[in-house]
């Protein structure tokens, strides 16, 4: 069972957008996605928020997101939200990898 967490950075004046390029920029996502046990490191801006972005992170369990917690990126990130002064909004989920038949008629490959 895979844990995806949803962190909603928001700031003032395009600060997330720029946090955001500036964690892809300095190498630190690749380097967030090659650690043991990341499937899934990626930044999306939604349309109806230009001072918010959301960050998608799963993990392969909570022993993968305990080890990242104490990664040198770690410090990073956090150095990263007091410079850009954003806010964060988080939301957890647990996975069950699979989609049901009934749910499977309203996805298109």
């Amino acid at each position: 069972m895979s844990i995806t967490v949803n962190i909603y950075y928001t700031g003032e004046q395009g600060s997330a957008r720029r946090f955001a390029e500036e964690m892809m920029e300095s190498g630190t996502v690749q380097r967030i996605r090659e650690e043991k046990g990341n499937l899934c490191y990626a930044y999306f801006y939604p349309a109806e928020d230009p001072e918010t972005v959301l960050l998608i992170d799963r993990w392969e369990d909570q022993e993968a997101i305990d080890r990242h917690h104490h990664t040198p990126m770690m410090e990073k990130i956090i150095a990263l939200r007091e410079k850009y002064d954003l806010h964060m909004r988080v939301e957890r989920y647990l996975s069950d990898d699979s989609l049901p038949e009934s749910d499977k008629k309203y996805v298109r490959d």
